[in-house]
């Protein structure tokens, strides 16, 4: 299978990094075809310019800046992202990778002005994240990343396309057993893919 692996954290000695490694590692070894995107890695410029929002709806301009990010996009069968939450949403890096990559054509078409999916060849979707906070209070704030990840970004794949989410709560007090187990639990899922 063709995988878009997406990264995106800023220190390569980071829990995330080594989550990103581990994924790669498990990928290959299981004779996946493996695109890595290191958003921090490959300096990707997360603000939506004026012009390209002024070209946004317009499907033959749209993708010209972000031309490279589409492509490895449109060629996978599945997705991985491996990210931290940080203040309970994405890291800006990879909110502005949905922002720019994510276009009209791409992720999505305009029909009767109605958005009809357009990644229907991504036939999984995996993400692997980690929270400072507990579940709980995830939870209380109403866990928007999950919510994005579970719903909208979902929606956009195969209709019979599977997603995992694969959260490591409470980063912040968890032991060294506790990562242990979180990267076996990433391992054994990624495996199946």
């Amino acid at each position: 299978m063709r995988v878009l692996l997406i990264h995106a954290h800023p220190v390569e000695e980071s829990f995330s990094t080594a989550l990103k490694n581990e994924a790669l590692r498990v990928l290959v070894a299981a004779g996946h075809s493996v695109e890595e995107c290191d958003l921090y890695a490959r300096g990707f410029d997360p603000v939506l310019s004026r012009e390209e929002r002024l070209a946004y709806h317009d499907v033959e301009r749209n993708r010209e800046p972000v031309a490279d990010y589409v492509e490895q996009l449109m060629r996978a069968e599945a997705i991985v992202l491996v990210y931290p939450v940080w203040n309970f949403g994405f890291p800006a890096i990879l909110k502005g990778y949905f922002d720019r990559v994510f276009l009209p054509g791409v992720s999505f078409r305009m029909r009767d002005g109605k958005v009809v999916p357009n990644l229907q060849h991504i036939r999984r979707l995996v993400a692997v994240t980690t929270y400072g906070g507990s579940r709980l209070r995830a939870c209380l704030v109403g866990d928007p990343p999950r919510k994005l990840v579970r719903r909208v970004l979902r929606a956009l794949i195969a209709p019979t396309g599977r997603l995992s989410y694969l959260a490591l709560y409470d980063m912040n007090r968890i032991d060294k057993a506790g990562r242990k187990a979180f990267v076996a639990r990433v391992t054994a899922e990624l495996e199946r893919l």
